[in-house]
């Protein structure tokens, strides 16, 4: 099966640097979403490919340890290959997973955040859960940011700083794509960027797949034990696992540094919620760090029951967060992640003073390479 017009024109784009072709057996799917091949040992990373076909690439970028190569042909292809519902896949940078069916999508993601764990976390025993699916495949954004520039109004494409011209987004909900065509529609959009929702309010951070943020919150509140002292919500955004779990805990303090999702957060507070504009690392270190809980003062190290949720940057957690929540010794952490490299490597230190009870990986982004992750951990 040959690649659509896309691909071969986006193949195109590197005759200058234009090596050699080769065939290649893929053999796995890496984290990113390119398929994995072998060439005299050495790996070559193939976009828009699946584990087991046989392809045809052209090597455009050839390092010491690795390769990249563009996918010229499929030769032999997947049972799991599908048509992509998108005219700009293989041109736009954001999905990378069209051309495969849901059901082999999401077992590519649950093996990518348990192979990360084995290899970056060297973690032996990996107590995955199964993946959490998205109800909706495509049509599932509530947000995208688009960018214009002479004219042209779109995404930028793959591996490019070049924007392409997108009338249309599939994954995006219809509320989106009626903003995307109002700002098409008029004729000297001002070159920048656009943020488009599906619902106007606060502009704070907040899960872009509805139906699967509420599968998060409800497995964070199941994980979580009744009856609980205190809670650390770190990187809190507006309050979205804090509010949810008020019922369990005496005291809720949420710490962010974007101060205003913190003013969305303190938005209607109960006397029970604590919401800290800061630095996580600093606001979990600090020497004078004292928290009034139950009508006294006590310091953030006394040794409460405590639980701590953190849900940090794709970058992950800090080594002076990793040994502040370590200091702090919570009963109950609970690590959400969007980068699974980031989580293995912060899971490597954190596994040392914490028991990994289960590691539950969701769809959040259906089509593209991204992955959410769960993960439960005691002391």
């Amino acid at each position: 099966m040959p690649p659509s017009n896309a691909l071969s024109r986006d193949s195109a784009r590197h005759a200058t640097y234009r090596m050699r072709v080769v065939d290649l057996r893929i053999e796995d799917v890496a984290f990113g979403g390119k398929g994995v091949a072998r060439e005299q040992g050495k790996a070559v990373f193939v976009p828009y490919t699946i584990e087991g076909e046989l392809v045809s690439a052209e090597i455009v970028r050839e390092k010491k340890q690795f390769a990249e190569a563009d996918l010229v042909e499929v030769k032999q292809s997947s049972p799991n290959r599908v048509a992509p519902e998108c005219p700009y896949f293989g041109r736009c940078g954001g999905c990378m997973y069209q051309h495969i069916d849901y059901e082999h999508q999401l077992a590519i993601k649950w093996r990518q955040v348990r192979d990360a764990l084995r290899r970056i976390g060297k973690l032996k025993d990996v107590p995955m859960r199964p993946i959490v699916p998205s109800p909706r495949q495509y049509a599932y954004r509530n947000r995208i940011t688009v960018h214009a520039l002479d004219g042209v109004v779109g995404f930028f494409r793959r591996d490019s700083h070049r924007l392409i011209d997108i009338e249309r987004c599939p994954i995006s909900r219809d509320e989106v794509n009626r903003a995307l065509a109002e700002l098409r529609e008029q004729k000297h959009a001002r070159d920048g960027h656009y943020a488009l929702r599906n619902a106007s309010g606060l502009r704070v951070f907040s899960q872009i797949n509805d139906e699967v943020a509420q599968a998060l919150r409800n497995l964070i509140i199941d994980l979580v034990p009744p009856n609980q002292d205190l809670l650390i919500d770190a990187y809190c955004g507006a309050g979205f696992f804090a509010k949810a779990l008020l019922d369990k805990f005496a005291r809720v303090i949420g710490i962010d540094w974007d101060r205003f999702a913190i003013a969305a957060a303190k938005e209607n507070a109960s006397e029970k919620e604590i919401y800290i504009a800061g630095d996580v690392e600093s606001e979990l270190t600090r020497s004078d760090g004292l928290l009034a809980v139950e009508g006294k003062t006590r310091r953030l190290g006394s040794r409460l029951p405590l639980t701590i949720i953190i849900d940090p940057p794709a970058t992950g957690l800090t080594e002076g967060v990793r040994k502040a929540i370590t200091d702090l010794a919570p009963e109950t952490l609970i690590y959400v992640s969007c980068n699974p490299p980031t989580l293995a490597r912060d899971l490597k230190d954190l596994h040392e003073k914490f028991v990994i009870e289960s590691i539950t990986p969701l769809d959040m982004f259906p089509q593209t390479a991204e992955i959410e992750v769960v993960v439960h951990l005691h002391a």
